[in-house]
């Protein structure tokens, strides 16, 4: 199976390594999210604050590190849903923990949109379905978040999971996409 990695081996290692990055990222984060337990205390709040602003700084690298390539759209949009769900999530934080879920949510729903676009535009480069199942996964998770807002089960935990999940999609799309390098230099 021919890939654009051999003809894009700059874009593929990059977004290989920024997927390894978020990979750590996201599996620390969702370890201490849980450590804070279902509380809505400072750290949970912090925590809940800097994932989306390191999706923002993640964009940021993908969008530059992609040049020509770059699918600006997608990563515009994903910059700014992230900003914007940074600063809706201290808002909703010194309301309650529905409040919270709601703007998770409605955050992991759009930028899911966004993710399973980007990764479709990019499935020609390799190790792109992760994404795009994750992407597609998102939208769900982020409905069920909403929904479990007004339920007495409403947790931080469940956001810790969700986290790791998504850490996961982008471990198996790095090596995927490291895989797929090693594969182009092979032939």
């Amino acid at each position: 199976m021919t890939t654009d990695v051999a003809a894009r081996p700059g874009l593929a290692a990059a977004l290989r390594n920024l997927y390894y990055v978020r990979f750590g990222f996201a599996v620390v984060w969702a370890a201490l999210l849980a450590a804070t337990g279902a509380e809505l205390g400072p750290l949970a709040v912090a925590l809940l604050v800097i994932y989306p602003l390191f999706d923002v700084a993640a964009a940021v690298v993908d969008f530059r590190s992609s040049k020509e390539a770059r699918p600006a759209g997608g990563l515009y949009a994903n910059m700014a849903l992230s900003l914007l769900a940074a600063a809706g999530l201290a808002v909703a934080a010194s309301a309650d923990l529905p409040a919270v879920l709601r703007v998770w949510g409605a955050w992991a729903i759009t930028a899911g949109i966004v993710q399973l676009v980007v990764a479709i535009g990019r499935r020609r480069l390799g190790g792109q379905w992760p994404q795009i199942l994750s992407g597609g996964l998102s939208t769900l998770a982020g409905t069920a978040f909403i929904l479990q807002a007004g339920t007495s089960s409403a947790s931080l935990t469940n956001l810790a999971g969700y986290a790791t999940i998504g850490g996961v999609f982008f471990l198996v799309s790095a090596v995927r996409l490291h895989r797929s390098a090693k594969a182009g230099t092979a032939a």
